[in-house]
């Protein structure tokens, strides 16, 4: 039987790439979470607290062996150094992933896995998309930047258990590119709605100028829709970046990355240990405040992390601004996604139906040069289409490849 398709939910997740309807699996924190306690920071407490996760977690299951996600970023970095400060015998297999003409990130991994004596794997990707409709069949949601299905598949063939360093960034502020762009649009006098706004801007690869002319009658797309989701993060007495800390938090993290990287792990029988986004460190991090987390002056992010990171003489391997897993959009568009997106898009069922105008898309898919943002866009309704036709006219198999 076909699912129904929610209105609010699509215009979400192909505005904001996520969908605040679903149920969480972390827990959802209101400003007052948020609130700082201005007590100094413990860098042992962090320390001592990752590492009462990780024992608890391998001893109790008698791990022997344990993949890792390693981006060659700060997060995955301290809890690898931190896996084998512990445990000196344990094997450790650390996974990176390679993305065709894409900034390449596993050098950097390979020398951090050998100096903490990790084998090191690396999953190479030419057509990033050729695989999205079973990615997208697994976690029953339509976005197109599902990188941790592969990374999961990897670990399938290594270890049922996977551990990784997600939430650091918007736990420990890492997003620092974003927090020095919303403080030169806001001020102190700046109302919520403004700041709203501000913070979009700061997001403006997730959606397009014209936005509004993207979709179609049943769709029901309002601007007022949006900032409504986004506006109790505005509207208390946090400073101005914790209620960035605190939107960005009930964001993504809650309603894409977590949800749909637990959905991949469940799919593939593996188990997530992931020390970042306990209770207990989710508790103790959102009362740390901006200042303890964040250096305007040289715009360096999670520096308590960034301190942890030195007592295991660690901090030279990582650079200062976030990487992580990451995909040049401009040069998938080039090689794979014009064409894909031209032969599932110019007569797409989500058009067809009333969902997505096929004007903005005529308008736009054949333009030389295309801005990242309608790359993104483009890719964003790719996604749409093939989730809409794995369950909505279910006219697809989960198995099929998206080629040239």
């Amino acid at each position: 039987m076909a699912i129904l398709v929610n209105p609010t939910a699509i215009c979400n997740i192909l505005t904001l790439r996520y969908n605040p309807e679903i149920k969480p699996l972390l827990p959802i924190k209101t400003w007052k979470d948020f609130q700082p306690d201005n007590a100094v920071i413990s860098i042992e407490h962090i320390e001592n607290t990752i590492s009462g996760l990780l024992k608890q977690k391998i001893e109790s299951n008698k791990i022997k062996k344990i993949s890792i996600a390693l981006s060659g970023g700060m997060d995955s970095t301290l809890i690898l150094a931190i896996l084998r400060k512990l445990f000196p015998d344990i094997e450790i297999e650390a996974i990176t992933i390679k993305f065709a003409k894409s900034t390449d990130e596993s050098s950097v991994a390979a020398k951090i896995a050998e100096n903490f004596e990790a084998n090191h794997h690396i999953v190479y990707l030419e057509n990033y998309l050729e695989e999205l409709p079973k990615a997208i069949s697994i976690v029953n949601m339509p976005f197109w930047d599902l990188h941790w299905y592969h990374v999961a598949k990897k670990s399938q063939s290594l270890s049922k258990y996977l551990a990784s360093g997600d939430g650091g960034d918007e736990l420990f502020g890492g997003y620092t590119f974003r927090y020095e762009k919303f403080l030169s649009l806001t001020t102190q006098n700046s109302t919520p709605q403004e700041k709203v706004k501000a913070y979009l801007q700061c997001h403006e690869r997730d959606r397009v100028p014209d936005q509004e002319e993207l979709f179609d009658t049943k769709a029901k797309f309002t601007w007022d829709a949006i900032y409504n989701v986004l506006l109790p993060y505005f509207d208390n007495s946090l400073s101005s970046l914790e209620q960035v800390f605190l939107a960005d938090y009930n964001g993504k993290l809650l309603y894409n990355f977590n949800p749909v990287n637990t959905r991949i792990l469940n799919h593939f029988q593996i188990e997530s240990i992931n020390p970042l986004l306990s209770d207990n460190i989710i508790s103790f991090a959102t009362h740390i405040s901006d200042i303890q987390k964040y250096d305007q002056n040289k715009n360096l992010g999670k520096l308590p992390l960034r301190e942890l990171l030195k007592k295991y003489n660690a901090i030279s391997f990582v650079p200062d601004q976030k990487l992580g897993f990451n995909v040049d959009t401009k040069n998938l568009w080039e090689s794979y996604g014009k064409s894909i997106c031209t032969k599932y898009l110019l007569d797409s069922s989500i058009v067809n139906d009333g969902w997505i105008n096929k004007k903005w898309i005529t308008n736009y898919i054949n333009r030389d040069d295309l801005d990242i943002r309608y790359i993104n866009k483009f890719l964003g309704l790719l996604a749409f289409e093939i989730w809409y036709r794995l369950f909505v006219t279910r006219d697809m198999n989960e198995n099929e490849k998206l080629q040239v």
